[in-house]
């Protein structure tokens, strides 16, 4: 019952302050105009990151009763990325680019406080010897930072098509839920997963297509780094050489997907974060598919892997 009532509290924030700030986006035009690439039919708020931001920590700070000072270190690390997100937001509503070298640092900033903090990938246990291995602090720091980094921008590269992300997101992080209790971790890791889960859901009802609402690279970048983050408490934390895989697996749509649009960018002499519609969801629909279509496509995906690592994990045990 406490699971659901976090995640209920968590929905009706962001179902709450949803249409109030849909209001004010509209009144100050923080709005995504359609282009070429973005084929919306109408300029579209995009507040949806202050709903979720707001969502999730309302509730992470009413029902998380951890370590404080960690607290406040990783609400200090989103926060910037919510910032940096919504000035990234404001240059789309004019039509501009915002550079990325600014968001580069804020990101990797934000991930090194995070690390600091003691959220981090030490080691893992060996499977033959059931012996705990530690790595040197150079390579917890590195492994730490990529993951952050690289959660952080597949889900924000995933967020193409309405409902996407936010499904996506909503699948890994009842996905970490589910790890967490099959795996008897301390109760934070369950319950920042539920509370993710429902700012998520409240989203998602004015996200569902057609979309009332874009999360916005504010929102994008916030549900990245917070599932990255609960990966690191939750699945890797536990260490174990199955546990590993959950993370990856909840999550194996959007990286696969975006390391094979890294590979292709590259190969085809263009800037990396430069973009374009190589994403799956651009790729299925260029194929016939209808955005539906697309989104329930790659919903089924991500709960097949999911599911995968579950059962694994079930095995295992």
């Amino acid at each position: 019952m406490d699971y659901i009532l976090e995640m209920v509290v968590a929905a009706l924030i962001a179902l709450i302050t949803m249409p109030f700030l849909m209001k004010l986006a509209n009144k100050l035009e923080f709005t995504d105009k359609p282009n070429k690439r973005k084929q919306h039919r109408a300029p579209t708020p995009l507040c949806g990151g202050i709903a979720l931001y707001l969502g999730f920590f309302i509730s992470y700070f009413i029902f998380i009763h951890n370590d404080m000072e960690q607290k406040i270190v990783v609400f200090i690390a989103a926060t910037l990325i919510l910032l940096i997100g919504l000035v990234d937001d404001y240059y789309k509503t004019k039509g501009k680019e915002f550079p990325i070298s600014p968001r580069l640092i804020i990101q990797l900033l934000s991930a090194i406080l995070v690390f600091k903090s003691g959220i981090r990938f030490v080691g893992f246990t060996n499977p033959f010897t059931s012996e705990f291995i530690t790595l040197s602090l150079t390579i917890q720091f590195i492994l730490t930072i990529t993951w952050i980094f690289g959660v952080t921008t597949v889900i924000n590269w995933s967020d193409g098509m309405d409902g996407l992300a936010g499904g996506i997101s909503f699948i890994s992080a009842m996905t970490f839920f589910a790890a967490a209790l099959i795996l008897n971790q301390d109760p934070p890791s369950a319950d920042v997963s539920m509370i993710l889960a429902g700012t998520t859901l409240g989203f998602l009802y004015y996200n569902k297509l057609p979309a009332r609402v874009f999360m916005g690279d504010s929102g994008a970048n916030f549900l990245g780094f917070i599932l990255s983050i609960t990966a690191l408490g939750g699945a890797f934390k536990q260490a174990t050489v199955l546990s590993l895989f959950i993370p990856i697996l909840a999550l194996a749509v959007p990286i696969f997907d975006n390391l094979f649009v890294i590979l292709k960018r590259f190969l085809e002499g263009k800037p990396v974060y430069q973009a374009d519609r190589s994403q799956i969801h651009f790729r299925l629909e260029e194929k016939g598919f209808s955005k539906k279509q697309v989104v329930i496509c790659i919903m089924l995906l991500s709960l097949m892997f999911s599911a995968i690592s579950i059962i694994l994990l079930l095995i295992k045990r």
